[in-house]
């Protein structure tokens, strides 16, 4: 007989943990955030001047500030289609960062790479994208396969240089991310790169035939699919092959690993090759998606992100993917707010630097909102009665 559909039984052990430790460190990096607005807003002091007097006025002017701030913010990830659609635009490279940040971790390595292994993937799913000439669907498969590969030997440097000479993978990987950056500034002023009449760092417009499809009117597109595909197959990789068996042995213990015969030098390189291919992919969705000429910002900050929004989602697939959208919906609404509120754009990065921050103490969390370690499975089980 199948078994039952249980949500309880599915959030059971570490994994019911770490959802709770990640929503409550959301909802204090909110409460942090409500702080700020509170101390920035200029009708809140002016109220402050004469509190003792009539304290309603404080009150009542700190939840207006705090309200319309987080109302925009909500509005502007999730007010329409279009503001959903931004939200996913700006998660869906997010997905494949944090992905590839997340299958590091399980291997034990710590992935710092991933700004400059997107900006390969970008680099040569660019260059394919204007420079040559493939009917329509065969061009975006080609573009970003060749995305995909220039990622996977970008990251697969820093794992052959692990596994070969025990180089940390922090250092060559931190130093990949300046290599490819000013290796992209380079390149865009040389002639087979640069805009042909221009003289910034411009690479000319992909051609139609080498664009990912877009869904209506807006600015979503086939990258979001293909990004949670990716989400599918790291999970499948990791719990339900011999490889990810692997990786996770290499990750929880590599001198057992080593004992039980297992190539740990391969498996730092096979994981970074991979990792390197997951931010890889996230570029060529930037220069096939959104961005279609190549400039020397183009990667934004992603890479980087990418390592927040795995350190949220606590090395699990699933996690990674909600974080992912999590941020994708923090930076989208972010502008909205600051347009309506006037409230700077900043104090996104305040509250995802505050999450993650509290997601990386779970102790300070559970202490705050007195929740016992051994009672968070009943915690989120309750919720599911």
């Amino acid at each position: 007989m199948p078994r039952r559909f249980d949500p309880a039984a599915i959030l059971r052990g570490r994994g019911a943990r770490d959802l709770l430790i990640s929503v409550l460190a959301a909802v204090l990096a909110l409460a942090v955030g409500a702080v700020l607005i509170i101390v920035g807003n200029a009708e809140v002091t002016a109220a402050l001047g004469y509190f003792f007097a009539r304290p309603m006025d404080t009150v009542t002017a700190s939840w207006r500030a705090v309200s319309g701030a987080y109302r925009a913010l909500f509005e502007g990830a999730f007010g329409g289609p279009s503001q959903i659609a931004e939200t996913l635009v700006a998660a869906t490279p997010l997905i494949c960062t944090g992905l590839s940040v997340t299958l590091a971790f399980r291997t034990g390595l710590f992935n710092i790479g991933a700004q400059g292994q997107l900006i390969a993937g970008a680099l040569a799913a660019g260059w394919v994208g204007f420079a040559v000439r493939l009917p329509p669907v065969l061009h975006v498969v080609v573009a970003m396969a060749a995305g995909v590969a220039a990622g996977a030997l970008w990251g697969g440097i820093a794992g052959i240089l692990k596994a070969r000479t025990g180089a940390h993978e922090v250092i060559s990987t931190i130093m990949g991310n300046y290599v490819a950056l000013y290796a992209l500034t380079w390149l865009l002023t040389t002639t087979p790169l640069q805009r042909p009449g221009r003289r910034e760092p411009i690479s000319p417009v992909v051609h139609d035939s080498a664009q990912l499809p877009r869904f209506g009117d807006t600015r979503l597109h086939l990258g979001l699919v293909i990004a949670l595909l990716a989400a599918v197959l790291v999970w499948w990789l990791l719990n339900r092959t011999t490889l990810g068996f692997r990786l996770r042995a290499v990750g929880a213990n590599h001198e057992a690993a080593r004992t039980a015969g297992m190539n740990v030098g391969g498996a730092y390189a096979m994981a970074m090759l991979l990792a390197g291919g997951l931010a890889g992919l996230a570029g060529t969705q930037m220069v096939l998606g959104t961005d279609l000429p190549l400039t020397n910002g183009i990667a934004g900050s992603f890479g980087f992100d990418g390592i927040t929004v795995a350190l949220l989602g606590r090395g699990n697939p699933v996690g990674t993917v909600c974080a992912a959208l999590l941020f994708g919906a923090l930076n989208a609404g972010g502008h909205e707010m600051q347009a309506a509120t006037g409230i700077p754009l900043t104090l996104v990065t305040v509250l995802q630097a505050v999450t993650v921050l509290l997601v990386a103490a779970p102790a300070l969390v559970r202490g705050i909102f007195r929740v016992r370690a051994e009672r968070t499975e009943a915690v989120l089980a309750k919720g599911w009665n």
